[in-house]
C-alpha cells in the first residue's frame, strides 16, 4: 500500500470550490492523470454513459463546472464567449443555486426537464440561439468525462451491452436504483443503497476514476447567494474538519469534477434525493466503503489505522490508493437482474422507460418481448407505462385474478394465470421500483445486491415481487 500523507485539502481543492449539501468541485487539475495507471484492463463505459451527452445542462450544473478556470477559456477559445457573457452566465448560474430546493421530495415528475428548459432559456437569451448549442455540448462533455481526457478504450462502448456485468474491478451506481455496487475481478462483492442528486442538479453519467480517499475534509464555501443564508459561515472562511457545520462528513472521495462519494447524509436522505451531483452515504457506510475500496484497489486500510485518521478529526489525511479504481455512473431504469424485471421510476425525466428501450434491454439478455405471454406482456407494458415520465391513462381491461393452474396446464397457461394473478396491483404515484418475476427471464440478468448496506443498521427489505413462479 502506498504511504499514507499528511496533508491540508489545500493542495486538492482550489479557488472557485463549489460545495452544497455536501458536495465539492474537484478541479480538473486534480485528475488521474497524476496517479500511475491501473492494472486493471481498461474500463469501458456502458452505452448509457455514452447516451447521456445527448442530455441538456441545467444551471447548478454549468455554476459547477465554472469553477474549472479550463472551462472558462475553452468557452472563451471554442464558443467564443465573451468576457461580459461568461459573467453574466455565472452570475445566473449562481442565482439559480441560490434558488435550489434542497426539500424536494419524491413527487418531482418534470422537475429536471423544467430545469434543463430553464437552463435553456437563460443561456439563449445571453449569448443567442447558435453560441447556446455549442455551449451546451461543450458543458454536456465536461460533464460526462469529469473534466478528465478519457482516451479511446474507454469510449468505444458498441460492445457493451444494457444492464452489462463488469468483468473487471469496478464500482458500479445506478442511478435510479439509488444503489452502488463494488465488483472485485468480475464478481460483486458488496452493495450500497444511496442518496443521489436533486432533478436540478443530477448525478452525471459516464466512466469516472477513484484514485485517492481525503480523510476529515475540510470545507471552503464559495461566494455563493445560498452561502450568506448559511448561519456561522462566511464564503471564503474553511470550516475545519470535524465540525457539525461542514456537510463533507468524516470522508470523501473525489471521483471527477464535480462529483463525489462521501458520507455525512442520514438515514432518511438514501434511497431519495440528497445531493448537488454526488454519490450521499451515511457516515458508517461511508467507512465501510473505503476499507473495501482500498482493498479492490490492491491495498488494505485496517480498524486500527482509520481509528487513527479520526484520532484527530481536525487533521486531514489523505490516502492514495494502489490502484485507481474505475467509477461508473449509469442511468438504466430498465434492467432484468437475477431473473426479475425491475424498472424504475424516470427520476431525472430522461424518457428511458420506454418500449423501444425494453426490447433493447430484453435482447441484450437473451430475450424478447414475443417470449412471454399474452398476459405478462400486458403486465409488462402497463407497469412500464406507470413508471413512465408521462404516464398514459390505461387503454387495456384490469386482469382478473385467475385459480392457481393445474397440474396439467402448459408452461403459458401457467404464465398467464401467474401474470393475471397480480396484474391488477396498481403502480403507486410514488412509487420507485416496480419488480416483475418471469420464468423465461430465471437465470438471466445483472445480479442481485450482494450484502446490502441500507445505512440504517438492519437487513434490507426485500423487494415486492409482481409476480412468482
Amino acid at each position: 500500500m502506498n504511504s499514507v500523507r499528511t496533508t491540508t485539502l489545500a493542495l486538492f481543492i482550489v479557488a472557485g470550490l463549489f460545495v452544497a449539501a455536501g458536495c465539492a468541485v474537484q478541479p480538473a487539475a486534480n485528475s488521474n492523470s497524476a496517479v500511475p495507471s491501473s492494472a486493471t484492463p481498461s474500463p469501458v463505459a456502458s452505452p448509457a454513459a455514452k447516451a447521456s451527452m445527448g442530455i441538456p445542462v441545467t444551471l447548478p450544473v454549468l455554476d459547477a463546472l465554472f469553477a474549472d478556470e479550463a472551462f472558462k477559456t475553452t468557452l472563451k477559445t471554442k464558443v467564443e464567449l465573451s468576457d461580459d457573457q461568461i459573467a453574466q452566465l455565472k452570475r445566473v448560474a449562481s442565482e439559480e443555486v441560490g434558488k435550489l430546493n434542497e426539500s424536494t421530495t419524491d413527487d418531482t415528475a418534470g422537475a429536471a426537464e423544467q430545469s434543463r428548459q430553464r437552463a435553456v432559456e437563460a443561456i439563449r437569451g445571453i449569448v443567442g440561439e447558435q453560441k447556446t448549442d455549442a455551449l451546451l455540448e461543450l458543458a454536456r462533455e465536461y460533464w460526462v468525462k469529469g473534466g478528465e481526457n478519457v482516451d479511446g478504450s474507454q469510449e468505444t462502448a458498441a460492445a457493451n451491452l444494457p444492464n452489462a456485468v463488469p468483468k473487471d474491478t469496478r464500482v458500479v451506481v445506478n442511478i435510479p436504483a439509488y444503489r452502488m455496487d463494488v465488483f472485485q475481478d468480475g464478481s460483486l462483492v458488496k452493495s450500497y443503497k444511496i442518496g443521489i442528486g436533486y432533478p436540478d442538479f443530477p448525478l452525471p453519467t459516464g466512466l469516472r476514476k477513484a484514485q485517492s480517499i481525503i480523510f476529515n475534509p475540510t470545507w471552503t464555501p464559495p461566494d455563493e447567494p445560498w452561502v450568506a443564508k448559511m448561519k456561522n459561515v462566511a464564503a471564503g472562511e474553511k470550516v475545519a474538519a470535524g465540525s457539525k457545520l461542514n456537510p463533507l462528513g468524516p470522508i470523501k472521495i473525489p471521483i471527477g469534477l464535480p462529483s463525489l462519494i462521501h458520507g455525512g447524509k442520514s438515514p432518511a436522505k438514501l434511497g431519495t434525493f440528497a445531493s448537488h451531483g454526488c454519490v450521499g452515504l451515511t457516515s458508517p457506510q461511508v467507512m465501510d466503503f473505503s476499507k473495501l475500496l482500498a482493498q479492490v484497489a490492491g491495498g488494505e486500510i485496517t480498524d486500527a489505522k482509520m481509528k487513527s485518521y479520526f484520532a484527530d478529526k481536525t487533521k486531514t489525511q489523505v490516502v492514495k490508493l494502489d490502484q485507481s479504481v474505475p467509477v461508473e455512473l449509469r442511468y438504466e431504469t430498465i434492467v432484468v437482474e437475477d431473473g426479475k424485471l425491475h424498472i424504475y421510476r424516470d427520476v431525472y425525466d430522461q424518457d428511458t422507460n420506454t418500449e423501444e428501450n425494453l426490447r433493447t434491454v430484453l435482447q441484450a439478455n437473451g430475450t424478447s418481448l414475443e417470449d412471454f405471454s399474452e398476459a405478462e406482456r400486458a403486465q409488462i407494458l402497463e407497469t412500464l407505462n406507470a413508471m413512465s415520465r408521462h404516464p398514459k391513462a390505461s387503454s387495456s381491461p384490469a386482469v382478473k385474478s385467475s385459480p392457481t393452474a393445474s397440474p396439467g396446464a402448459s408452461p403459458a397457461d401457467k404464465a398467464d394465470k401467474t401474470a393475471k394473478k397480480s396484474a391488477a396491483k396498481p403502480i403507486g404515484k410514488n412509487q420507485k421500483e416496480a419488480v416483475i418475476e418471469l420464468e423465461a427471464l430465471k437465470g438471466k440478468g445483472y445480479p442481485a445486491a450482494v450484502d446490502l448496506d441500507t445505512g440504517s443498521g438492519k437487513p434490507a427489505k426485500k423487494a415486492a415481487i409482481a409476480s412468482t413462479r
